[in-house]
């Protein structure tokens, strides 16, 4: 029997080949994965530091739910965003919590090593690296450019200016004891940083380094919110259940806003709204949300309950919704602001404190 011609097995295996659709790699079919559906337009993310369980609950606004929960470091507070979006700093500490009613010479030791700035990424939802920013770090905000971090050192009395891309602190300067708030004016050019025992607001020039002026405002000062012309700015007086009313220009205290009794009502953390028209204030133990018109200076209508010591607030990028950080109940509140009714409290970590929202 005559064996097959080399010439009629290469016809037969080319023909094989054909009809299996090709043997080559770059002709085999190519897998993909699927790709995740499309979030809806307008849609967000809360973030929101939890300073007991040391992590960081990540909160969908499509369904109101915790969707992720992040370990991040020792007693995150403080919370901002880089101008992109893309990444969140966090401020942590060693220092032990201490507060109303606790003997402070009777807690452990502070560990210096867990102070510093957490860099967090928005994207990988991973802690990437911690710089330093001070001693005790619990507020900060950033540069106009995103460059550097302005924080309040509270055990040293000071307020650190951070290089971001160095990680490094470049000046440290005095301010009152006790500092808290810490705010970029709209224009960038001053940081105003509040002292809580000293009952001042001190006012740094971002580009030389220096504390250029104090500003006496009332009994323990916690934050502040700049109008967005930057011409005036709230500062919340917890003792004295007030907001001082700034000229910014003047660097002046110029009125003040009475929320209720001193000791009842404490003012806690002031936000303004995009437009400048209205102020929000969490008002702590008070269990409620203030609103203010910011073009009068006066209370809006019945201040709403909340929660357990609302402290940290945020708004939602429309101005619709609000979240509050609710401390003793380990929850954050949802506020719709059309009927300014809470329509959901959110279970997050342990000891919620600070609320940052980042839209995509």
């Amino acid at each position: 029997m005559n064996k097959p011609s080399l010439l009629w097995c290469g016809i037969v295996t080319l023909a094989l080949v054909a009809a299996l659709g090709g043997c080559a790699p770059a002709d085999a079919p190519k897998t993909t994965e699927a790709e995740p559906p499309a979030r809806p337009p307008g849609s967000y993310h809360v973030y929101v530091t939890n300073e007991r369980s040391d992590d960081v609950s990540i909160i969908d606004s499509v369904t109101n739910e915790v969707v992720a929960t992040v370990q991040l470091g020792k007693r995150p507070r403080g919370i901002h965003a880089s101008p992109d979006g893309q990444t969140i700093y966090v401020a942590l500490s060693g220092t032990p919590i201490g507060g109303p009613n606790v003997d402070e010479s009777k807690l452990p030791p502070a560990d210096k090593k867990a102070d510093g700035i957490g860099v967090f990424d928005v994207k990988t939802r991973k802690l990437v690296k911690v710089i330093s920013g001070g001693s005790d770090p619990e507020e900060f905000d950033l540069s106009k450019d995103g460059s550097k971090l302005f924080t309040s050192n509270e055990d040293t009395g000071e307020a650190s200016v951070v290089d971001i891309a160095m990680g490094t602190v470049l000046e440290t300067l005095k301010v009152g004891e006790e500092p808290e708030g810490v705010n970029t004016s709209p224009d960038g050019k001053f940081v105003y940083v509040t002292s809580e025992q000293d009952g001042e607001v001190f006012v740094i020039d971002t580009e030389a380094h220096k504390v250029v002026k104090s500003i006496k405002v009332g009994n323990r000062p916690r934050s502040v919110g700049f109008f967005p012309d930057g011409k005036k700015a709230y500062v919340t007086n917890e003792n004295d259940g007030t907001l001082a009313i700034i000229d910014t220009v003047k660097h002046a205290k110029i009125g003040e806003i009475a929320l209720g009794k001193s000791g009842v009502i404490k003012p806690m953390k002031v936000i303004l709204s995009t437009d400048g028209k209205t102020a929000y204030v969490s008002t702590g133990r008070g269990k409620q949300l203030f609103m203010i018109d910011t073009a009068t200076d006066k209370v809006i209508g019945m201040p709403i309950e909340v929660g357990e010591r609302p402290w940290g607030i945020a708004l939602s990028p429309d101005g619709k919704f609000l979240y509050t950080a609710n401390g003793p109940s380990n929850d954050v509140s949802v506020v719709d602001l059309s009927t300014n009714t809470v329509i959901k409290k959110i279970m997050a970590g342990s000891s919620p404190w600070g609320v940052l929202v980042v839209q995509p």
